[in-house]
């Protein structure tokens, strides 16, 4: 049986709906959000079993919301995304992703196969 709902944050609409999309036809129900903050106010009205965020976006990033997500819902799993960024490593980012609370960290691009096995180990 699949976790229910799945909240997937990224301020790309297209990786958003992407990544959605995967999730959707594998049968999880799915909420999705812009950013941080958006996905801690989707979280506090219709909360999720499992959080896809993504590292790089405005209004609060996906380490603050990680680290928020860690203290208001300390045993939901998470997912940290990253393609990078312009200023560091791709890597460099998903090891601090795992040590602000990232229970799996997925490099952008992906194939959709790595997200559902992700999904599954969690």
């Amino acid at each position: 049986m699949k976790a229910g709902r799945v909240l997937v944050v990224d301020d790309d609409p297209d990786m958003r709906e992407s990544v959605a999309s995967v999730l959707a036809a594998a049968g999880y129900l799915v909420e999705v959000a812009e950013d941080g903050q958006q996905a801690i106010d989707v979280q506090r009205a219709r909360p999720a079993q499992i959080l896809i965020t993504d590292v790089f976006m405005p209004v609060r990033d996906g380490l603050e919301t990680i680290q928020f997500f860690r203290q208001e819902w300390p045993s939901i799993p998470i997912i940290a995304m990253t393609g990078g960024s312009p200023t560091g490593e791709v890597e460099d980012y998903l090891k601090v992703a795992k040590v602000a609370g990232a229970n799996v960290t997925l490099r952008k691009p992906f194939p959709a196969r790595e997200l559902l096995e992700s999904l599954s180990a969690l």
